[in-house]
């Protein structure tokens, strides 16, 4: 009984002192951070559905934990660039070349918004979205794969503090605390869903969208979205329209080999669906721009 009782001391003393080496290999930076920003962090979570262990980890990293200058002088964490759009406050600071333009905020907040609506607007970020809240290794490669930074390592690195700081914990909170403040839009400001379709990234056009209007909120020549779709300048936009925001590819990913036209079917609007070159259709099915399909055809799409 006596020797059992002391292997159970010895067992809690070595968790102890495992536990007080972990708190001593955490920089205090650090932790600050996550107890300031990490309610901001799961609001946008619930907002954007972007893990906030994530924005997290992405903001202690690019701020260095809020000391970078970028961070205090414009409230700038996630090393946001101007781009083409952006009508806001900017700044100037060498990054991976000299005096390049960064966006600057009023708040820490408003860095954090902002980031949440890069990522959503962001066509080739669409496909981290596909992805579980939960599964910040993904999303971490992700953002690497998508060009989100040019360091090789970067995936890793949020990775890594993701899991040195335990910030996976935050993914889990699925529920808005009762009395907390959420931002009201009015629905034609608020951002499109990208969707994929064979490898694109789309959205669906709402009622008074106009391709300058898309081109602007996806930083995309307009002329090139004109061109993406098969369509021509004059072209208004119809509400539902499938806008792809990539050009297509030259056939139908894998599952769809064969398709059978139904009433009210078009080859345009079969291009569209499966996100095929019009061109290509045709092409592939050996017709012709006369050629309209009739119910019970049955067209190649690969």
């Amino acid at each position: 009984m006596k020797s059992k009782l002391l292997r159970t001391i010895t067992i809690i003393a070595l968790l102890a002192v495992s536990a007080g080496m972990n708190a001593q290999r955490r920089n205090s930076r650090y932790v600050e951070y996550i107890e300031k920003y990490s309610e901001l962090a799961v609001e946008q979570m619930k907002e954007h559905k972007i893990p906030a262990s994530i924005t997290l980890a992405q903001g202690l990293l690019e701020s260095g934990a809020g000391m970078s200058t970028l961070a205090k002088k414009s409230n700038n964490h996630f090393g946001i660039k101007c781009g083409s759009n952006w009508r806001g406050r900017t700044v100037r600071h060498d990054d991976d070349r000299r005096n390049e333009c960064f966006r600057a905020y009023s708040h820490p907040r408003a860095s954090y918004e902002d980031h949440s609506v890069f990522l959503t607007r962001g066509a080739r970020y669409a496909f981290l979205f596909k992805l579980d809240i939960t599964d910040y290794r993904g999303w971490a490669r992700g953002l690497k794969k998508a060009g989100y930074a040019t360091d090789p390592s970067y995936a890793n690195r949020l990775i890594t503090i993701i899991e040195d700081y335990d910030l996976y914990k935050y993914d889990r909170k699925s529920t808005r605390p009762s009395g907390s403040r959420r931002k009201e839009s009015a629905p034609s400001l608020l951002p499109h869903q990208v969707y994929i379709a064979n490898g694109i990234a789309y959205v669906t056009a709402r009622s008074g969208d106009t391709f300058k209007d898309l081109g602007k909120e996806f930083d995309i020549s307009w002329r090139k979205l004109v061109k993406y779709n098969d369509l021509q300048k004059d072209y208004t936009l119809m509400q539902g329209d499938i806008i792809y925001l990539k050009a297509k590819k030259k056939k139908a990913s894998k599952p769809y080999t064969v398709y059978v036209v139904k009433d009210g079917d078009s080859m345009h609007g079969i291009s569209q669906k499966y996100a095929i070159r019009l061109k290509n259709l045709y092409k592939m099915n050996r017709k012709d721009g006369d050629y309209v399909p009739e119910v019970g055809d049955r067209l190649r799409l690969r």
